[in-house]
C-alpha cells in the first residue's frame, strides 16, 4: 500500500506500509529545491527514509477520531485499527493543514 504525500498540491514524497514498517520518504526533486521546507519538524529534509513500527503521529493526527472514525470505517468498510488504510482513504481532501495523501492504485 502506497500513498503520495502532497503539501499544498506539491508532491513531497511517499508513505507506505511494507507489512512490518511504516516508511516516509521525501522525493529527490523536493529535497533538491532549497525553497521547499520540511513538512514537519519531526521530518527534517533528508534522503534517508523515516522508518517506524507505528504510523508516525504526523500522519495519524490527520485521522478522524471518535464517532466520525466509526462512521468513516463503517462507510468505507475499513477496520478501525487499520490506520494506514484509513489514512489512504480519508486524507486525500479536507485535511487539517496543507498535507494530503493520495492513494496509489
Amino acid at each position: 500500500m502506497l500513498g503520495y504525500v502532497y503539501d499544498d498540491f506539491e508532491f513531497v514524497g511517499t508513505v507506505y506500509f511494507d507489512g512490518e514498517n511504516y516508511i516516509f520518504q521525501y522525493d529527490n526533486d523536493f529535497l533538491e529545491d532549497n525553497e521547499n521546507s520540511a513538512i514537519s519538524l519531526t521530518f527534517p529534509k533528508q534522503k534517508e527514509p523515516f522508518i517506524s513500527k507505528y504510523l508516525h503521529p504526523f500522519f495519524s493526527n490527520l485521522l478522524a477520531e471518535g464517532n466520525l472514525k466509526k462512521l468513516q470505517c463503517r462507510q468505507l468498510k475499513i477496520d478501525e485499527n487499520d490506520e494506514f488504510s484509513r489514512l489512504l482513504k480519508t486524507a486525500n481532501s479536507d485535511t487539517i493543514g496543507a498535507i494530503t495523501i493520495r492513494e496509489v492504485p
